[in-house]
């Protein structure tokens, strides 16, 4: 029971000697301090934002080309014609030349080479 009541004195010490050190961390030294604000001068109207550049474009953005679903369709049939050839080719003559080399389809990002 004395080791309890020693443990729970000793808890009880260090939460008063933290709230006095909070306090006088968060108080402030300045005795002159109002709470009232200064006058700011006024902001600027917001302007629509431009990229590094204070002038006014001069002509209207260009729409975005429209290009036909069946030309679309058309390249993404053939690089997946392009990327199954690669494959069979690959599962007929396994090889880490072939696994790690370029296709011949334009939408293949380019890669970096491995070292092996």
């Amino acid at each position: 029971m004395d080791m309890l009541l020693m443990g729970l004195c000793i808890v009880v010490f260090g939460v008063v000697v933290a709230a006095l050190a909070f306090g006088a961390a968060t108080r402030s030294s300045d005795s002159s301090y109002s709470a009232v604000q200064p006058d700011l001068p006024l902001a600027k109207a917001a302007t629509p934002a431009r990229f590094f550049s204070d002038r006014v474009p001069l002509s209207a953005p260009v729409p975005p080309l429209q290009v036909p679903i069946e030309v679309l369709l058309l390249q993404i049939e053939n690089h997946v014609r392009l990327e199954q050839a690669a494959a069979e080719s690959f599962l007929a003559f396994p090889s880490q030349a072939r696994l790690h080399s370029k296709t011949t389809s334009p939408f293949v990002n380019e890669r970096v080479p491995h070292d092996a």
